[in-house]
């Protein structure tokens, strides 16, 4: 079987993504972590936790920007909780217990960027009947069986998925709205919107890879060319 890893303890998000897109993470603790003034007033009263995860995700999304040559500006928050990305620019966060990533782009190179991490465990009981449908499970079964977990490589194809359709039409789907095929070799996945969410003024179909690795599992989705409407990615 021809998984895609890395060797512990690496993990790279970036070499998830095309060239024209730049990815910044955070592998356990980092002392440089820092969140703006403007920042803090947008986030409000929250869980410490919560602030270090934030702060995390938007130090992280703060070099990926100077990685393209940008400056270093806050990410706010929008309507939907998503961050607001600086103008020209699409992007996504990520973070799971003990790693952050995010990833940008110029949005004249890239219509739409989705990354997801997970820790690499089986999803919870119950949880795999929930976001898929029995054609989905069915799919997951004639894959090759351990070590790799693919119902957690599914789940968070699908987060992706979501994050860079959302970056194009401002809502979010239902995990039962995109019907998603996971390759085992050579990394990659396949999302297809159901009928009755498809708007024919984007994709229909969103491909995607993962890399599994150091109790990982990372995904990423990107859409080529230049995004229709105003920026901004969920943070879920």
């Amino acid at each position: 079987m021809s998984v895609p890893s890395v060797p512990e303890p690496v993990v790279s998000m970036g070499g998830l993504l095309p060239a024209v897109a730049r990815a910044a993470q955070i592998v356990g603790h980092d002392d440089d972590v820092r969140i703006l003034p403007e920042e803090v007033a947008v986030l409000g009263r929250v869980p410490q936790a919560r602030v270090w995860e934030f702060a995390a995700g938007r130090t992280c999304a703060r070099r990926a920007m100077r990685a393209l040559g940008l400056p270093a500006s806050p990410i706010l928050i929008g309507a939907h909780r998503e961050p607001v990305w600086p103008r020209g620019i699409v992007g996504s966060i990520t973070h799971c217990p003990g790693y952050c990533a995010a990833a940008v782009a110029l949005e004249q190179d890239l219509a739409a960027v989705g990354i997801d991490a997970e820790p690499h465990e089986g999803l919870p009981a119950g949880v795999l009947e929930t976001i898929t449908s029995p054609a989905e499970r069915a799919a997951l079964e004639d894959l090759p069986s351990r070590p790799v977990c693919w119902d957690r490589v599914l789940f968070s194809a699908k987060e992706s998925i979501y994050k860079a359709r959302f970056t194009l039409t401002r809502t979010w789907l239902d995990f039962t709205d995109v019907f998603v095929t996971v390759h085992s070799s050579g990394g990659s996945f396949h999302g297809r919107l159901l009928e009755r969410v498809a708007d024919e003024t984007v994709p229909a179909g969103f491909d995607g890879c993962f890399v599994v690795g150091a109790g990982l599992v990372l995904t990423a989705v990107t859409v080529a060319g230049a995004r229709p409407l105003q920026s901004g990615v969920g943070d879920r």
